[in-house]
């Protein structure tokens, strides 16, 4: 990784983490439609797979993937449009979180249902192969989310049509409030079903971004799909509206000293690659106003409530 992409890197991860401090006080003061899903501790895990990828290849997010969209160019005023309902939102204030996609940007729209972004890149995979285009598809599933049909069917036709599918195996600790072995024999990693399979530190910006890299090459050559299994923790509820009381606070301490942010941050100044020192204000001055953008913006108009709304 050259200095300049980990610079991005860098501020793509600082920027995940502190719009999502910003939302939480939306919520908490009963601004935001729906609740929020962090990614704390995880940042690492989307935005630097993201990094890794070209301009022209295609990612489907999940919840935990904020960082993923920043990445690939998504704005903090639309974050916060979106999960604010307004009009002038990406979806108009017909969805929330960051349930909204953008073709220009490679980005294509979470679904609620767990795994079924799956088979979904794999026919965007399959659609790269037939045109003969050198792209990739990259999508992430959680520990819970890889015990679904979809994520097995999906992975499974990838690995026998060799598609140009990278799965982020995001190995974070819980299903909602499961841990992995209450739900799973084994480890994530042997859920592969043949495919190109790497095990990494999630917590480790830059050895997510140098498998990421390897991944994409395997795909790039007509390998078949590779699935990358990053090993994190997450370090807050499933949502916001989750105490998380059933998490030892131990183990919590135990994974707060792995924060991928500071790791990073240490990896950085081993190299003399200093970010600018007036980057978090930056930031922060950047989300206030976009929050504060957002908060003005109007609401739906009632009138509009069946437009796109199809019958036969």
């Amino acid at each position: 990784m050259d200095r300049d992409t980990a610079l991005r890197l860098h501020e793509a991860m600082l920027l995940t983490r502190l719009a999502e401090e910003r939302l939480v006080k939306l919520f908490r003061q009963g601004k935001t439609l729906g609740s929020v899903y962090r990614s704390l501790g995880q940042e690492a895990t989307a935005c630097a797979t993201a990094m890794a990828l070209g301009p022209d290849d295609v990612i489907a997010p999940m919840i935990r993937n904020l960082g993923s969209m920043f990445v690939r160019g998504a704005t903090p005023l639309e974050i916060f449009l979106q999960y604010l309902g307004r009009a002038t939102g990406p979806t108009g204030g017909r969805e929330h979180n960051n349930h909204f996609g953008s073709v220009a940007r490679g980005i294509l729209a979470p679904t609620s249902m767990l795994g079924a972004l799956i088979p979904v890149m794999a026919g965007v995979a399959l659609s790269f192969r037939q045109k003969g285009e050198p792209r990739v598809a990259m999508t992430w599933i959680g520990d819970g989310g890889s015990s679904t049909g979809a994520f097995y069917e999906g992975l499974n036709f990838a690995v026998v049509q060799k598609l140009p599918l990278i799965v982020i195996g995001e190995s974070n600790g819980y299903a909602f409030s499961t841990p992995p072995d209450r739900q799973m024999a084994g480890r994530m990693a042997e859920r592969s079903q043949g495919a190109f399979t790497l095990t990494v530190d999630g917590n480790d910006a830059a050895a997510v971004y140098a498998a990421a890299a390897q991944a994409r090459q395997h795909c790039l050559e007509g390998k078949g799909p590779a699935f990358l299994v990053c090993e994190t923790f997450r370090m807050k509820g499933h949502a916001e509206h989750d105490d998380q009381r059933y998490v030892d606070p131990a183990l919590l301490a135990q994974w707060a000293a792995k924060d991928p942010l500071p790791r990073f941050e240490a990896w950085l100044a081993l190299r003399g690659w200093t970010p600018a020192p007036d980057l978090r204000a930056r930031l922060e001055a950047e989300l206030l106003a976009a929050a504060e953008a957002a908060e003005a913006a109007p609401w739906p108009d009632p009138a509009t409530l069946e437009a796109g709304v199809f019958s036969t």
